[in-house]
This record gives C-alpha cells, structure tokens and sequence, in this order.
C-alpha cells in the first residue's frame, strides 16, 4: 500500500515539474510551492492535516474541492494527496445523502439555538421514503457545522491510529543509495 502511495506521489511530483509546465510563467508560479517534499511525502503530522482540510472541504458544497483542498494544503504544508482523494467522500453517489443528513442536522442545531436567517423558508423533501423538513438556512448550518465538527476529529482518529500502528520511518534516498552502493561493492 505504501509502495502504491509513493509510486502515485512520484508520479504526480515528476509530472508538476516538466519542461512543459515549467516554461509557462503563470502556471509555473502556481506549481511552483508544490515542490516542497514536505507536502508529499507521508507522516504523522501532515496525514492528519491532510485528511483534516480534505474532509471539511468535501462536507461543503462547493464546485472544485480538490483545488480548494490543495490551496489550502499548501498554505498549511500539509500532505496534498490525502486532502484531494478525501474530497471525493462526497462523489455523486454519496452526494444526496450527505445533503440530507446536513440538512436535518442543521435543522436540528437551529431548532436547538433558535437562530433566525433572513433568507428562512421552509420546504419538505421527500427523498427514498423519508421526508426531511427543512430550509437553505438549515443546509447552510449543517454543512458549515458538519465540516468543522469531521475535520476536527480527524486529527484525533489519524493520531490513535497512528498510536496503534507501528510504522517504519522513511529512510532519506542518501541511506538508501549507501545502502544499495555497500551491496554492489560485496
């Protein structure tokens, strides 16, 4: 899995950094911060604010996700390949259920604190033998109070996973290209 991962990455690394997009200027001033190895390469810290910024940006309903996502990667020096594949937990099969659990979630948190939006109409949806009562206040609570409360568990569930996992450190290419230069020379 680990192999598959850094194969993609290196991939993905190899292809921002061609002669081709290079010699564009304003394109190359955009790739130009994802160079950083820091944003690709997996631990501990970056995963979880990877998974962190993905997860909130696909609970909003926003066109593009994954350049949001990855703006927002680097800005943050975060792992920029776990945020753009979290994005797609809202695909457009997952989509219309996850509209409607923001929106009676968000009706629920204003029927709690009783907040009122001026831009509050009510409407009933009937969705797949379900009837969900609700308003574009209620989406727009959900989806804003649904985004903040994932993306910060996340942290939490990528660190105890973490805990529980014995992961290997990666080795820097230096003591590998040692290591591989000591079994040539036996």
């Amino acid at each position: 899995m680990k192999r598959k991962y850094l194969r993609m990455v290196r991939r993905a690394y190899r292809y921002l950094r061609h002669p081709r997009i290079r010699k564009h200027p304003w394109l190359s001033k955009l790739t130009r911060p994802l160079y950083a190895r820091e944003l690709w390469t997996p631990d501990r810290h970056t995963i979880a604010g990877g998974l962190s910024i993905g997860v909130f940006f696909a609970m909003l309903p926003i066109p593009m996700q994954m350049l949001c996502a990855s703006l927002a990667c680097m800005r943050a020096k975060v792992n920029i390949p776990i945020a753009m594949a979290t994005c797609w937990i809202s695909n457009p099969l997952t989509h219309p259920p996850l509209i409607l659990l923001q929106l009676s979630f968000g009706h629920w948190i204003r029927s709690i604190i009783n907040i009122q939006l001026p831009f509050d109409t009510t409407t009933h949806i009937h969705f797949m033998e379900l009837n969900v009562i609700g308003s574009p206040a209620d989406f727009f609570v959900g989806c804003l109070t649904s985004a903040v409360i994932v993306s910060v568990l996340a942290y939490p569930i990528v660190y105890s996973i973490a805990g529980l996992i014995h992961i290997k450190p990666i080795r820097k290419r230096s003591e590998l290209i040692k290591q591989h230069k000591e079994r040539k020379s036996r």
